[in-house]
């Protein structure tokens, strides 16, 4: 993680490429582009369907890049025991529910500032996982997180 607890200016997200969240439990990765243009703000590559041990890691390395996360959004049947809510670093985080498909999750900070993030099946093959995580993080994206899982062979074509 970043050395600065500052958070950037409101509205960007950090200049970083490539963050260890937490050794072994999930990766993650954002544009490096202030511009929130693209389809995509970043991807999350979590290490299980565990929501209670991945969701919390995830948070607490957004909150010290963007602020506090008030709510969180997925897809309860891609995910293990979906709560309706989290404490994370003493905060409580809104779980909620969406038909959006097991390849998104919805961030919000404040009352309505969204990052859409993909998320990279956990049984993803490292080479595999980088090649969606580098596409959803291009400035010039406009492929959806399901085409991309298509793209790199991670999910067939419905």
């Amino acid at each position: 993680m970043a050395d600065s607890d500052t958070p950037p200016a409101s509205g960007h997200l950090p200049d970083t490429v490539h963050e260890a969240v937490r050794p072994g439990t999930a990766l993650l990765r954002l544009k490096t582009t202030h511009s929130r243009e693209g389809v995509l703000d970043g991807a999350w590559w979590p290490r299980s369907r565990d929501i209670g041990e991945e969701l919390p890691a995830l948070v607490s390395a957004l909150t010290e890049h963007l602020g506090p996360i008030s709510r969180v959004g997925l897809d309860a049947s891609a995910w293990n025991g979906l709560p309706v809510r989290l404490i994370v670093d003493d905060r409580v985080v809104h779980i909620d529910s969406f038909p959006i498909g097991d390849d998104t999750v919805l961030i919000t900070r404040g009352d309505r500032d969204h990052f859409s993030l993909l998320v990279v099946p956990p049984d993803t093959p490292r080479d595999a996982a980088r090649a969606a995580m580098a596409q959803a993080v291009r400035a010039d994206n406009v492929t959806q997180a399901g085409q991309i899982l298509v793209d790199t062979g991670r999910r067939t074509r419905d």
